[in-house]
């Protein structure tokens, strides 16, 4: 075969070009017909509420739609605008936050609801610098309620829009550390008019069609403009970089039931992991827990100290309860005891009704924990 040749059939092997670039024009008329019914979206043509965006935008951090949804709706029952929720207390926020997972987003937005309030007059800034400056507010927080609010025409670039980014540019580099050529790419295509409903259509567009597994490349508005797609390889989009997993951490749960009807609680450290939230008393958690060590009761040097004059009998329940944090696994034995009514509660704990459980600021761990050692409450 001549050079000629080979080279002709490299070629013809090698995918082209997209036949066009992406418009933004194209998409924000796709989203004109296709865009979602979400609970903190407004009709066409109404001016955002900034609370509900904001408070929408945090909620929705590592989170999907479907889950924080019913959070949403309970929160807006309770704290219609920024000056109800500042003006709450912190542990109701925590207790209404509790199942959503990352408790720091909790805090903060307490804290930023009331440095809204008193900074600003209860008024969020219309500038992307200053609401970088709130609590809890990134840069990817403080360009969404910018652009979605204030119409600024900036690029928040979520879990959405990287992947339609990547796909239509066949980013090659890994994340994360493609996030810098991503963000620049899509900051490239934001228009300078309808900047709020462009950053709302890519998202759309991500969620809906350009879908993580299986995306429908048929439907897309896009599809002449995506060298993912005319590669055929768009599914594989975006790269990334092999994720490490954290070394599995162990300890023990203590789970201490009175006779009439309580269970013992107590309130975490204010920061650091689940701060501020509610847990039973539990063991340090590390690598190198053994739980085959607490082969009696002298051993439970972590258990929960009653003022009593019979020994506490620490039962183990059946196997161990299992959780995923972001950067480690945990798994953790349970221990039961039984106290008598009445028995006070040992320093820095609290009795509570296990029919009130529901109202406490328990995380996902903490709930699981308790229904592995009372099943059948």
């Amino acid at each position: 075969m001549t050079v000629a040749a080979k080279q002709a059939k490299r070629q013809r092997s090698e995918p082209s070009a997209p036949a066009l670039s992406p418009q933004p024009t194209v998409l924000l008329a796709w989203y004109d017909r296709h865009r979602r019914r979400l609970p903190w979206r407004t009709l066409p043509g109404s001016r955002p509420d900034p609370y509900r965006v904001w408070l929408s935008e945090i909620m929705l951090q590592q989170t999907t739609v479907k889950t924080v949804a019913p959070y949403y709706a309970r929160f807006l029952d309770r704290w219609d605008d920024v000056r109800a929720l500042a003006a709450a207390p912190l542990d109701d926020v925590l207790k209404a936050w509790a199942g959503l997972g990352y408790y720091a987003r909790a805090r903060n937005l307490h804290a930023c609801a009331q440095v809204v309030v008193e900074r600003h007059d209860g008024e969020f800034p219309a500038s992307e610098e200053l609401l970088r400056a709130l609590p809890g507010v990134g840069a990817y927080t403080a360009a969404a309620v910018a652009a979605i609010v204030f119409d600024l025409p900036t690029t928040p670039v979520d879990g959405n829009i990287e992947r339609v980014i990547a796909r239509l540019y066949a980013v090659e580099t890994p994340l994360p550390a493609a996030k810098p050529e991503i963000n620049r790419l899509a900051c490239g295509l934001t228009p300078q008019k309808r900047a709020g409903d462009f950053v709302q259509a890519m998202m759309d567009l991500g969620a809906t069609v350009c879908s993580p597994k299986t995306p429908s490349c048929a439907l897309c508005p896009w599809n002449d403009a995506c060298l993912a797609r005319v590669r055929g390889d768009a599914g594989t989009f975006p790269r990334r970089a092999p994720k490490r997993e954290g070394t599995l951490r162990r300890g023990a749960a203590y789970i201490a039931r009175r006779a009439d009807g309580m269970v013992l609680l107590r309130t975490r450290p204010a920061k650091g992991l689940l701060g501020g939230m509610t847990e039973v008393p539990t063991t340090a958690w590390s690598k190198d827990f053994d739980d085959t060590q607490l082969h009696d009761t002298q051993s439970h040097g972590d258990a929960p100290k009653f003022e009593v004059t019979k020994q506490i009998k620490w039962k183990r329940a059946a196997g161990v309860v299992r959780h995923v944090f972001t950067h480690f696994p945990l798994e953790l034995a349970v221990y039961t005891a039984e106290l008598a009514a009445r028995t006070p509660a040992p320093a820095d704990t609290r009795w509570v009704k296990i029919s009130a459980l529901s109202g406490e600021a328990l995380p996902t761990l903490m709930r699981k924990v308790i229904a592995h050692a009372l099943p059948s409450e």
